[in-house]
């Protein structure tokens, strides 16, 4: 950690006597290491330089450098490694905590096209009320085109201020559809659940975020076991996962005790994550598909692997990679990039391959995804489940 902030630091001077024309007044010795990393990063200075004194105007210096940073992260072709500016940083806690101004919907980005799909369209909010659906594919955010190396910049567009306006195109059918949407507040429910017969319950989490997602399902379970569940469906069906701590705290309620994943960096150092003492021992069937991402599959792959649930659906999503979110000096800004991948408590992949379910359930091929009312067994994939889970009732 010294010697890196070492070199940093010698670098940041190195930078600022260039920049502000002392260089050749003040001598500063630098160690081989040192130098070699200045040479690395000398086209860069180049370029400012000549930015700062030949473009045709005055350059905004906040923009350069946030400019730098994410080019930097772009070197990495890593669609899950990107930059937050000011106002996106600021926007990131906004969503946390479950309100926000937008659109309302909830989108995944694929890996291996490239694409962005709505996985979920909020009720009652302007992306419901203007006809966006389920599955569709965006196309433009205004004059952006979106992929997963803009999704973040989309999402930006497509927040802000309720009652400004918003013009979108996605692609559905092969037909593309625009819309022109009216920001407004936004609030997320993370969970819900009900009582599907007088034996088996429905916990539905849409994704592993906020502070309070594990006591909700917490609570949730308690109350269900109240009004009689002996058996539980745990629906993770379009969830993109979300903050790791969570799938951790919500997979303490089922294990003790337990591996519940384990991490490996490039150098192949792991770290293991563990559950603690104080399951409850319903039976559980967990369902999930082919947007179930992330955090999702961290919980689906550790009960699979002990036996603990029957996951039923379809192959999920294959987003075995995990990301840190660190706070720059500013406090202001901060950037997400992918640090490790993760394994199941056997030592399954999960990257590229995602989890195989115990019962495959899949959509009915050319069947559109209706609204269902929570618990509604007319959903055949949450049929399918509920049978599986009614074979666990004692």
């Amino acid at each position: 950690m010294k010697r890196t902030t070492t070199l940093t630091l010698a670098f940041m001077l190195c930078l600022m006597l260039i920049l502000s024309g002392f260089a050749s007044t003040i001598k500063v010795e630098l160690s081989q290491e040192e130098y070699d990393l200045f040479l690395e990063y000398k086209k860069l200075i180049e370029v400012h330089q000549y930015v700062e004194e030949f473009y045709y105007k005055q350059p905004d210096e906040k923009k350069l450098m946030d400019g730098a940073i994410q080019g930097l992260l772009s070197g990495l072709g890593d669609n899950y490694s990107f930059y937050f500016n000011e106002e996106e940083w600021e926007k990131l806690w906004e969503e946390d905590e479950g309100v926000y101004a937008g659109i309302g919907v909830q989108m995944l980005g694929d890996w291996r096209d490239g694409s962005v799909t709505i996985t979920r369209v909020f009720k009652g909010t302007p992306a419901e009320e203007a006809g966006l659906k389920k599955g569709d594919v965006f196309y433009m955010t205004e004059d952006l085109v979106v992929t997963t190396e803009t999704m973040k910049e989309a999402v930006s567009i497509m927040r802000g201020e309720p009652g400004e306006k918003v013009t979108v195109q996605v692609i559905r059918d092969f037909e593309t559809l625009t819309f022109e949407l009216t920001k407004a507040m936004i609030n997320i429910n993370r969970m819900e659940y009900t009582m599907l017969d007088d034996e088996v319950g429905y916990i539905a989490a849409y994704e592993f975020a906020g502070k309070t997602l594990h006591n909700e399902v917490k609570a949730a379970l308690n109350e269900l076991e109240k009004q009689g569940a002996k058996a539980l469906v745990f629906d993770l069906r379009d969830n993109p996962g979300g903050w790791v701590d969570q799938a951790i705290n919500i997979a303490d309620l089922f294990l003790d005790k337990c591996l519940l994943f384990y991490t490996e960096d490039r150098k192949g150092d792991r770290e293991q994550f563990f559950s603690k003492k104080g399951k409850t021992d319903i039976p559980l069937v967990v369902l999930v598909n082919e947007n179930s991402a992330s955090s999702s599959e961290i919980f689906a792959g550790a009960m699979q692997d002990w036996g603990r649930g029957v996951i039923v659906g379809e192959n999920t999503f294959g987003k075995g990679i995990i990301q840190s979110v660190t706070v720059l000096s500013d406090m202001k800004t901060g950037f997400q990039f992918t640090t490790a991948q993760y394994f199941t408590p056997k030592g399954r992949q999960v990257h590229e391959k995602g989890i195989v379910p115990n019962v495959e359930s899949l959509w009915p091929e050319g069947m559109d995804h209706p609204y269902y009312e929570l618990g509604d067994l007319s959903d055949p994939q949450l049929k399918a489940a509920f049978e599986e889970a009614k074979k666990l009732v004692k």
